[in-house]
C-alpha cells in the first residue's frame, strides 16, 4: 500500500536543531509513528506562526508531508504547553531528561504508543509533583518495561534465588538485582539498599498507578540506579543529569 503524501500526529517534541538561515529539524516522538526526524521550514523567521508550537517537549498537533530523507512540518498546533513546567527552571531541566531519555532509548518509525503515554503522562505529573525524583523513577521503570529492558528485581539476575531484604547488589550490565552471595564477585555491580530496593519493586508492581512516597536520599538512590542502566543500555553518558544538578545547586 503506498503510503500518503500527507499524514497527522500528535507528538512530543525531543529536540530541535538550526539547519541554514531559517530553518530547524525537529526531532519528535508521535503516537502514530514513532520517533521522527522532520524539517520545520522558516521556523526561525520572526513572522513564523509554528515557532511557539514547536518548542522542546510541546505537545503538539502536527501534518507533515512525506519527504526523500527528512519528513517536512506542514502546520502544527500546541495541544499542551505544559506551562507549569516551563515557568519552573527546574521542572523544566527534569523535562529536558524525560525528552532525552526517550530519544536515546527509542529507534526511528519505531511506533509505540506506550512510549507516547507515558511520557505526556509524566509530563503532567511534573507539574503537580511533590518529589520529583519519583517522576523520575516511575518514568524510568514503565518506559523499560514498554521498550522491552524491564530490570529484574525479584530475583538475583545470577542465580534466579528470590531475592530477599539483604546486602543485594544491582548490576546495568545483567539488568537487575544480585544476591549477596554472587554480588561480590560481579564486577559491574553496586550495592542497592533495602529501602531503594522495596521502593522500584512497589513502582514496578503497581505500574505507577498508586501513590508512593519515600525519603529523598531514598529516590536518590533508587534514580541513580535507573539512570546507570539507562545509561548502559544507549552505551553513553546523559547530558541532562549535569544541568539538573547545577539548578539544584543554585536553588534557594
Amino acid at each position: 500500500m503506498t503510503r500518503s503524501r500527507l499524514y497527522r500526529t500528535p507528538a512530543v517534541i525531543l529536540k530541535r536543531m538550526d539547519l541554514g538561515e531559517a530553518d530547524r529539524i525537529v526531532t519528535l516522538f508521535s503516537r502514530d509513528e514513532g520517533k521522527i526526524r522532520a524539517v520545520a521550514k522558516g521556523v526561525r523567521r520572526t513572522t513564523s506562526r509554528s515557532a511557539g508550537h514547536l518548542e522542546p517537549f510541546t505537545l503538539s498537533d502536527l501534518l507533515l508531508a512525506v519527504g526523500r530523507e527528512l519528513d517536512v512540518i506542514s502546520q502544527a498546533a500546541t495541544v499542551e504547553a505544559f506551562r507549569e513546567v516551563r515557568e519552573n527552571v527546574d521542572l523544566t531541566s527534569h523535562a529536558y531528561y524525560l525528552a532525552e531519555v526517550v530519544d536515546l532509548l527509542t529507534e526511528d518509525r519505531q511506533e509505540n504508543r506506550a512510549v507516547f503515554d507515558i511520557l505526556v503522562a509524566s509530563l503532567h505529573e511534573l507539574s503537580v509533583a511533590i518529589d520529583v525524583r519519583l517522576v523520575l523513577i516511575r518514568f524510568h521503570l514503565q518506559v523499560l518495561d514498554a521498550l522491552g529492558y524491564r530490570p529484574e528485581l525479584r530475583e538475583c539476575v545470577n542465580c534466579r534465588h528470590v531475592i530477599e531484604p539483604d546486602r543485594n547488589h544491582f548490576s546495568a550490565v545483567h539488568g537487575g538485582v544480585i544476591c549477596p552471595v554472587c554480588g561480590p564477585a560481579e564486577p559491574t555491580a553496586r550495592a542497592i539498599g533495602t529501602s531503594a530496593l522495596k521502593l522500584l519493586r512497589f513502582i514496578q508492581a503497581t505500574h505507577g498507578e498508586r501513590a508512593v512516597t519515600a525519603p529523598p536520599h531514598v529516590c536518590r538512590e533508587a534514580e541513580a540506579l535507573l539512570r546507570d542502566y539507562a545509561e548502559h543500555i544507549v552505551e553513553r553518558r546523559l547530558r541532562t543529569p549535569a544541568l539538573m544538578a547545577r539548578i539544584a545547586e543554585t536553588a534557594p
